[in-house]
């Protein structure tokens, strides 16, 4: 169901993008501080992006009522990583959390310590 959410989001198929959301879902953006009400409103405020989106799934974890996608999604090719806490209630998305980070470069002073984090795109 979450896979089909997210390639529809791809596709551009709003119909079946927004089929996961129960009626009076609730979308919460924390970083902007803005929340949307309703399957409809939820719909209507993506479907006016000016910009070309592109999704990437990394990983899909969870149980029960309580799933988390990673997602690499592209603004006009400008990457950013999202990261969709969904809940669900009765089958339907009834609250969605949804974060967004931009990639940076890691600091110098901590490169003795990291090791690259494996490609998760495939």
């Amino acid at each position: 169901m979450l896979m089909e959410h997210w390639r529809a989001s791809e596709q551009g198929d709003s119909a079946a993008e927004h089929a996961i959301y129960a009626a009076d879902a609730i979308l919460d953006y924390p970083q902007s501080g803005e929340r949307f009400r309703g399957r409809a409103t939820i719909a209507a405020q993506r479907g006016g992006h000016p910009a070309q989106r592109r999704f990437t799934v990394l990983r899909i974890s969870g149980n029960g009522d309580l799933w988390v996608s990673e997602c690499m999604i592209s603004y006009d090719g400008v990457p950013s990583h999202s990261v969709s806490i969904m809940e669900f209630s009765g089958g339907l998305v009834t609250h969605e959390t949804q974060y967004f980070a931009d990639p940076f470069d890691p600091p110098r002073w901590r490169a003795t310590l990291a090791a690259p984090m494996p490609d998760r795109s495939d």
